[in-house]
């Protein structure tokens, strides 16, 4: 585990970003199995349609269908993780996520990771999604609705 925040910690800093670290998907799933907490930022309509992470919590970081900013997140994260405890944010490519750990981490939060490549991964040349990274691409757990 310690090996793997490392090298999260390393590509943090080296993309100059504010949170604990960035962790590719099979390393957030490894520290998942370890007892770290995987919060998806998806939208409620995203885990139903398009799949989520068994044993994920569910923070929603814009609301739908408006797609304004849940008003609550820190709220709600604040009820489903302690301010010390690792966690990693998941969105659909990591954008989300992204901005998820920064905010988390503002808050005080100590242990905030994003994960590259979210749920879904980059689009390729063709604009599809699931074939250039991505949770389910490296195929880790998830579950259809």
């Amino acid at each position: 585990m310690d090996d793997i925040k490392k090298r999260a910690r390393e590509r943090a800093k080296k993309l100059g970003l504010p949170y604990a670290g960035a962790l590719l998907p099979a390393e957030a799933h490894a520290l998942m199995k370890k007892g770290a907490k995987l919060v998806d930022v998806r939208t409620n309509a995203e885990l139903h349609f398009v799949g989520s992470v068994p044993g994920s919590e569910l923070i929603e970081w814009n609301t739908y269908p408006e797609g304004h900013r849940n008003p609550a997140f820190l709220e709600e994260l604040a009820e489903a993780v302690r301010k010390d405890a690792p966690m990693m944010f998941l969105c659909r490519s990591g954008v989300r996520s992204h901005h998820a750990a920064i905010a988390a981490t503002e808050a005080g939060w100590t242990e905030a990771y994003n994960i590259l490549e979210g749920f879904e991964g980059d689009k390729d040349a063709g604009g599809h999604r699931n074939v250039a990274g991505g949770w389910k691409f490296a195929r880790l757990p998830w579950v259809q609705s």
